[in-house]
Parts: C-alpha cells; sequence; structure tokens
C-alpha cells in the first residue's frame, strides 16, 4: 500500500508522515518513508523554479518511490507527483508530457491525503513564506485533482489532533496494535 500526502508546503505534511509512520511501526508494519525530494534539488525551487528543476523533482520522486515500493511494506510519501506538478504548473504553466506522467503515476496511491493549510509556512532555511504563494499551490493542486479525477480524502482543518486516525480509517488499517487477549482461550491451547 502506498499512501502520499498532498498539500502546499508548509501545511505539516512531513510532521504526519513521521506520525502516521510511527503508528504503523507500532502495529509491526513495515513502512518505508519517501521523503520530500525538493530539499535536494541542485536548481532553484519555491517561487524561482525552473521547468528543469522541477522535471528534476518528478523524476527523483518517481524514483524514490519505485525504490521505496520495491521493499515491500507500506509506503508512505509526504508529497505525491500531483503536488510538485503543481509548483511547475505554478511556474510554466501545463506541460502536455507531464500531464500524461503525472496522470498516469497518480493511479499508483492506494491514497492521497489532502492536508489543508492552516497557517502561514514559517522560514526553515528552505521553504518559502509568501502565505499567497502558498495559497495558489494550495488551489493548483486542488485544481489538478479534479482534471485527472483523482480520488483525495480531505482532513479536517478543524481536528488536526484526530488526522492520523483518519489516513489510518480511510485506508482501511486498524488504530491500534492487534493484541492477544490473555483470556483468550483458544490461543494458549
Amino acid at each position: 500500500m502506498k499512501i502520499a500526502f498532498i498539500g502546499s508546503h508548509g501545511v505539516g505534511k512531513t510532521t504526519l508522515s513521521y506520525e502516521l509512520a510511527a503508528r504503523l511501526k507500532k502495529q509491526d508494519r513495515i513502512v518505508d518513508l519517501v521523503m520530500e525530494v525538493a530539499r535536494s534539488c541542485p536548481l532553484p525551487i519555491n517561487r524561482e523554479t525552473t521547468v528543469d528543476a522541477q522535471a528534476w523533482i518528478l523524476h527523483t520522486q518517481i524514483a524514490a518511490e519505485i525504490a521505496a515500493t520495491s521493499r515491500g511494506g507500506l509506503v508512505v510519501c509526504d508529497r505525491s507527483v500531483l503536488d510538485n506538478y503543481a509548483y511547475l504548473v505554478h511556474a510554466a504553466g501545463r506541460r502536455r508530457a507531464y500531464d500524461a506522467i503525472v496522470h498516469e503515476w497518480v493511479a499508483t496511491y492506494d491514497r492521497l491525503i489532502k492536508v489543508p493549510v492552516l497557517d502561514v509556512p514559517s522560514f526553515d532555511g528552505t521553504r518559502d513564506t509568501s502565505a499567497l504563494f502558498q495559497q495558489e499551490i494550495d488551489r493548483l493542486i486542488d485544481d489538478l485533482a479534479r482534471e485527472f479525477a483523482v480520488p483525495c480524502v480531505a482532513l479536517d482543518p478543524t481536528h488536526r489532533d484526530g488526522w492520523v486516525d483518519a489516513v489510518l480509517r480511510a485506508s482501511g488499517l486498524p488504530l491500534h496494535p492487534p493484541q492477544l487477549s490473555i483470556f483468550d482461550r483458544s490461543v494458549a491451547q
């Protein structure tokens, strides 16, 4: 199973990825995290990005996901190709070739989880802090998801503490680790 968080920068996708992975590990599941690749891009990102930079990010994201899924187990991505593509579209408009790649690749996710914007992004050494840019990317992600007919689970912005449970429920995964009852006599026999 491959679950990806989608949304603009600074909304908490990385934190959620770690929280979900920790819950899944407590269930004795094999979990692989695909972290945001844009931070390692050797080309400009954010509002200064280029088509080449975004192409590098898209292809690196896909390569990282292929590597993670080849190891088996659950894969948790703190971005998807869909939201990475939104940054390319913002910078340079739609590209037919990338439309095709993204449209094809989004079908590889078992669940796409849309993380809402709650706050203005804070500077972390990489992230753009413009609230307007953050909102523009958020709208582009929603538009692309609609155009590509990608089913997304939208997290409730008023219930941040329940987001991991919501992701587990939407993915058909248990909320808690399975435990054997000490009173279950059929196991002891």
